[in-house]
């Protein structure tokens, strides 16, 4: 059945006044966000045991209509080993959350290619398996997190409090599954890095079924942008990342 508009709310909502309030407000959401994190692009040295393998960018742009792209790609190569990945999290900045649309990732290189693609329709707790071409109910939605886009939600919750000591995110995986991620403050460090000298707050998560630890740092002087990550899995040093420059 069509829903029923009178001709007075019809002219309302076709008036210049209401088209010109709407794109005002988003606009607004817009605005605010820049503010808070601008859009930005960062370089990072990828090291194996202090030797440099690679590179990667992590960068944020904002487009019209209140949304943004975060996106995140990797390319290594060490030894008889090469690995390239790309995620990109098309998101919605509101009120300080993030709020995941559309989530893409593609890994090639040494070994089994990987591909997913996922959209999400939180406000009706739906998303959609594009790859597998199915539709799943999410049994959570406030608060919930792509694999890419709760990275940048981590740094926002920094900048708002930056005095907590924990922080819990709701997941979402490329299966469909939905996992919390963890992290717990870990102290204060001075590092040294191809970028320069920071200070910053080093916090760590713990998959202790995974024998996996990550340590990830985050500069104050740089509004908490990412500048170290590092992990260590089963005793055994992983791959290690380095903010090396930021493009103004």
């Amino acid at each position: 059945m069509l829903a029923y508009f009178s001709r007075s709310t019809f002219l309302l909502l076709c008036s210049p006044l209401f088209l010109s309030t709407n794109a005002l407000a988003t606009q607004e959401v817009n605005e605010e966000s820049r503010k808070i994190v601008p859009a930005f692009k960062a370089h990072y040295t990828l090291l194996h045991k202090g030797d440099p393998v690679g590179k990667a960018v992590r960068e944020l742009s904002y487009q019209e209509q209140g949304k943004a792209t975060y996106h995140y790609h990797t390319d290594l190569k060490w030894l008889i080993f090469s690995d390239k990945r790309s995620e990109t999290s098309k998101i919605i900045v509101q009120n300080n959350q993030v709020i995941p649309q559309h989530y893409v990732y593609s890994r090639e290189g040494t070994g089994r290619d990987k591909n997913y693609e996922w959209r999400y329709d939180i406000a009706n707790k739906k998303a959609q398996d594009i790859k597998k071409d199915r539709q799943i109910t999410l049994n959570i939605a406030e608060g919930l997190q792509d694999k890419l886009s709760y990275h940048l939600q981590h740094r926002l919750s920094l900048i708002e409090n930056p005095k907590q000591k924990r922080f819990s995110y709701p997941v979402i995986s490329t299966s469909g599954s939905i996992k919390d991620y963890v992290y717990q403050y870990d102290g204060e460090e001075e590092l040294m890095l191809p970028y320069g000298l920071v200070k910053t707050i080093r916090l760590k998560r713990e998959v202790t079924a995974k024998k996996r630890v990550t340590y990830a740092w985050f500069a104050p002087e740089l509004n908490y942008l990412l500048v170290k990550l590092y992990q260590v899995k089963a005793g055994a040093e992983q791959f290690e990342a380095q903010l090396s420059s930021i493009d103004k």
